[in-house]
Order: structure tokens, then sequence, then C-alpha cells
């Protein structure tokens, strides 16, 4: 390809993955509405994100790897055809069990649309330039939530909630349309059978492991860990864990391949996800630092986010632009340093605006500088072409469970010291802090940008 089409299959990922990251950010504003139409208590409304969440991981791995097996063009089209069924059958919904079949069917087609996105710039941009179109992309997650709620805003009061999902439709078809004429065809050469063993098995772990995390009474999570419904799933999935790889090592062609760790960048990536997830699902609670120490109404503590927003926006094309420059290594380690630094200054922010603004520029650069493009960069630069979106989709569900963890964490230091007050939450972002500044370490043994220039032997197999 040259520039021209590079750049107009660069805005074909583009509009797909803001359009799956919009319908995580116009959901809030629906869900009122949703409840009052079911007669749903607050439990039952969190499943409409709790699923989303769960067939997310699933479908992520799975798509990644039928994108490798298949081609990014066909899955691509599947991932938005089921991303509009999905939406449609959420959109059609008579009942609250209908929807959240709409909300998992749309989820297992977002869970393929970012990490064939990041396979197709990995197929089609030279090394020297996938740091920018990573960027680019990166940034999307911040537009999302920066013009997600008002625009869920002005079609509610135009129409019903229906409508948020009802858009998804005609995007989808026209998005498909442009992947059908301008997507790589590449697939393997050699077919081999399909891992299902192993596809079944990830599956049922991550399940387990979500419902477990997502059934942590918040109010009060450390006495929540030892309820079965909690625990149980949660030892089922460590216990499924070792069944797992030992099936991995012996499937022909496996849905998480375990050469990809023979790679210590690999390895050193995933866990650098997880801590970034972990640190990522945090910010969730700054809204309620902002209510309790700061005296702010709700609504206008979510505005007050909006400086998060904009460093996001800001630092992911930077960060991307600046890899193809200076390689991942010193991105990485900056981006740990800022989230350590501004989760610092969220620790003294109860009384302070300033300081409330000066942790969300820091962090939102630092988070800019994991979540925009490198890590990303990093899994693409060490996996093969013919295991790229599947390398992208296990980068995502290592980010996922740190999100996970991240909640349950600062939700449980937080009401161990009173989340009625500031100190509850102020130590629940040292913690964060102090996690993002031990995983600092781990960013020293990356590559240097000669080195990750040179490439790994398994990518130029």
């Amino acid at each position: 390809m040259d520039d021209k089409q590079r750049n107009k299959v660069l805005l074909l990922l583009f509009v797909g993955v803001l359009v799956a990251a919009l319908d995580i950010a116009i959901v809030g504003p629906a869900l009122p509405a949703i409840q009052a139409e079911y007669a749903a208590d607050t439990r039952a409304m969190a499943w409409v994100f709790n699923i989303y969440i769960l067939f997310l991981l699933v479908g992520t791995p799975l798509m990644g790897k039928l994108s490798d097996r298949y081609g990014r063009r066909a899955i691509y089209i599947l991932d938005l055809a089921l991303f509009a069924v999905g939406s449609l059958v959420v959109s059609l919904s008579t009942s609250l069990t209908m929807l959240l079949v709409g909300r998992t069917i749309q989820a297992i087609g977002a869970g393929g649309i970012f990490p064939v996105a990041a396979a197709v710039i990995g197929d089609t941009f030279p090394p020297e330039k996938r740091g920018g179109a990573l960027g680019l992309i990166g940034a999307v997650f911040g537009i999302a939530f920066l013009i997600g709620p008002p625009l869920a805003g002005v079609i509610l009061k135009v129409a019903t909630w229906h409508w948020l999902f009802l858009v998804n439709i005609p995007i989808a078809i026209l998005l498909a349309i442009a992947a059908l004429r301008m997507l790589p065809t590449a697939r393997h050469a050699e077919a081999k059978p399909f891992d299902l063993a192993g596809t079944t098995l990830l599956s049922v772990l991550l399940a387990a492991l979500v419902y477990g995390l997502t059934s942590i009474d918040q109010t009060q999570p450390m006495l929540g860990l030892m309820e079965p419904m909690v625990s149980g799933p949660i030892m089922f999935a460590l216990v499924l864990l070792p069944l797992f790889w030992g099936v991995e090592k012996k499937a022909a062609d496996p849905v998480v391949e375990p050469g990809l760790f023979k790679s210590r960048q690999m390895v050193i990536a995933s866990l650098l996800a997880v801590a970034t997830g972990t640190a990522e699902s945090s910010s969730v609670f700054l809204p309620s630092l902002a209510v309790i120490g700061l005296g702010m109404t709700l609504p206008q503590a979510s505005f007050f986010m909006l400086w998060t927003v904009a460093a996001l926006i800001v630092g992911s094309p930077l960060a991307g632009r600046l890899l193809d420059r200076i390689g991942s290594k010193i991105i990485v380690q900056a981006g740990l340093a800022l989230n350590a630094i501004g989760f610092f200054c969220f620790a003294l922010a109860a009384t302070s605006k300033a300081m409330f603004i000066a942790g969300q520029l820091v962090s939102g650069l630092g988070m800019a500088a994991l979540l925009g493009a490198p890590l990303r960069y990093i899994v693409l630069q060490e996996a093969g072409a013919t295991s790229r979106a599947a390398a992208q989709g296990l980068l995502v569900v290592m980010l996922s469970i740190g999100q996970l963890v991240g909640a349950a964490l600062v939700g449980a230091v937080a009401t161990s010291r009173g989340t009625d007050t500031p100190a509850g939450l102020e130590a629940g972002f040292i913690v964060i802090a102090v996690v993002m500044l031990a995983a600092t370490p781990l960013a020293s043994a990356l590559k240097n940008r000669a080195a990750e220039r040179a490439g790994p032997a398994m990518a130029k197999g």
C-alpha cells in the first residue's frame, strides 16, 4: 500500500474502534430509562455493564485468533455484523434478559474490532510508522468518553434510549462495505485443526474470573471475598489455568500461543498491561473523591474529569509519534512514572482542586503513554505476522484482568478506611501509585531502540 491507501485504512479502523468505544460511553446516561422500563433493581442493572465486560474478554482472544487464521477482512466484517446484530437485539428488546443477550452479541463483535485493527496496522504500516498509527487509534477512547455522554444526552432528549443502539446499525453497514473494499485478505496458507478445547477452556476460565470479581460486595469487599459466589468462581478459574496451558501446549493451532511467552518482551508487556489496567480502573473512584473531598455534586465531578480525557486525547498521538523516533522503552518508563506521580497527587487532592487537576493531567499523560500505543507496539514487534491479532487479543485480556483487580483493590482499601471520608480513597490511590512504582523496574528490561528495530527471530518467520 502507498501512504494514501494506508491513511484510508487507518480512517476506517479509527471509526470502527470509535463506534465500539462509544457503545461503552453512551450506556451510562441511558441506564435510568432502561431501569424504569424493565422495573429492574440496581444489582440487575449492573449486568448491563458486567455482561459486556465478560463477553468482550471472551470475544477478544477468539476473534484475534480467527483473524490470524481466516484473514483480517473476513473477521473484521464478522465483528461489525455481530456488533450490528447485537445493537438491533438490544434496541428491540422486550425484557432485560433479551437486552442482556443483545449486549452479549455486541460484546463478542466489539471484542474483535480493536485487536484486528492493531493487527491490520502491523500488516500494512512499515515499522517506522506503526507508532503514529497506533497512537491515533489509542486516542479514540479519550474521544469516545469526551463526546459519548453529551451525544447520549442529545439523543435521549429527542428520542428514546433505543436509538442509542439503533444508530450503530447503519454505521456498521457502511464500515463493512468499506472494509470489503479496503482491508487486506491475507490468511494462513496451512489449514490446521481449530483449537476448540482451548477456546472453550479459556472462555470458561475468563467467565469464572469476571463473574467472581464483579460479584464482590464493594461495601464489604474483604468479607465479600469469602462469599461462595465470589471465591468459588475465582478458585475455579485458577484451577482451570494449568489445564488450559497444558491443552495449548499440545494444540496444533492454539488460541493463545505458548510460543509468544518465549519472548521476554511479551512477558513484560503482559505484566505491564495488568498494572496499567489496575491504574486505569482506579480512575472511576475520582468523581467520588471530588464529591467527598471537594464538595462537588456528582454531575460537577463527572464534568471535572474532562482534564483526564484531554490528556488522553493529546498524549496518545504524541506517544505514538515518539515511539517511531525513540522506541517503546523510554515511553513506557515515562508512562509508569507519570502514573505514579499522578496517583500520589490524588492522594493529596481532597482539599485542593489544583492538585486534583494536576493529578488528572499527569496521570492522563501517563495513561496515554501506556494505553495508547506503546504496549501494543511492543506486541506487534514481537508477534509474527501469523499471530499478530491473537497477541493483541491477549494484551487486551491482560489489561481487562488488571481493570477488574484495580477496581476491587481500591474499593477494598477505601472501605477499610471509610468510604464516607477522603482518607479511604486517598489510601487506595497511594496503593495504586505504589503498584505503578513497583512496575517501573520491569520496563528497564525492555529492548532499547536499536534492538527493537532489529526485531525478534519469531517475527521474521
